[in-house]
């Protein structure tokens, strides 16, 4: 007989994918941040659907501030900013995990974000929350699409 402490706890870790199609990208980010810290595979689909709630002018605006930011030194060395709807999403999902923990490194490197559908996650049954879908009509919102070709995305 195994004691408690010799008894082996096995995850079982899902691959899920996900529909970001007229989803709001911070409340999409959180819950699979979520999913991440739990041990799952995730792939987030449809990147450049992915709606930003607010005003377009504001939105637009914060985001030419923040590609502003460099080194003062060495302007190659970085910051990168992302561009591409996948690459950002990507980005705000890093930013809700734990920064200097394994979990969270290990966490993002399971991670993986789309624009568009790719040929061999089309078959997968994909998942949308519902707490993340947008409740007003596409009008109210960015997408991701509008806000990366505004700031310099070429497709």
């Amino acid at each position: 007989m195994a004691s408690k402490q010799e008894k082996v706890l096995v995850t079982k870790t899902k691959f899920i994918v996900i529909d970001g199609s007229d989803l709001i990208a911070g409340r999409l980010c959180s819950n699979v941040s979520k999913l991440l810290l739990q041990g799952n595979n995730v792939s987030i689909v449809n990147c450049d659907k992915i709606m930003m709630s607010g005003k377009r002018n504001s939105i637009v605006e914060e985001y030419k501030t923040f590609l502003k930011i460099g080194s003062i030194i060495n302007p190659l060395n970085g910051p990168y900013h992302p561009r591409r709807p996948d690459t950002m999403i990507s980005r705000m999902v890093r930013g809700m995990l734990p920064r200097k923990k394994p979990s969270g490194q290990a966490s993002l490197k399971r991670l993986r974000a789309y624009v568009g559908i790719p040929k061999e996650l089309r078959s997968y049954e994909k998942i949308q929350f519902d707490n993340a879908k947008i409740k007003r009509s596409n009008a109210y919102y960015t997408s991701m699409a509008e806000l990366g070709r505004t700031i310099g995305w070429t497709e």
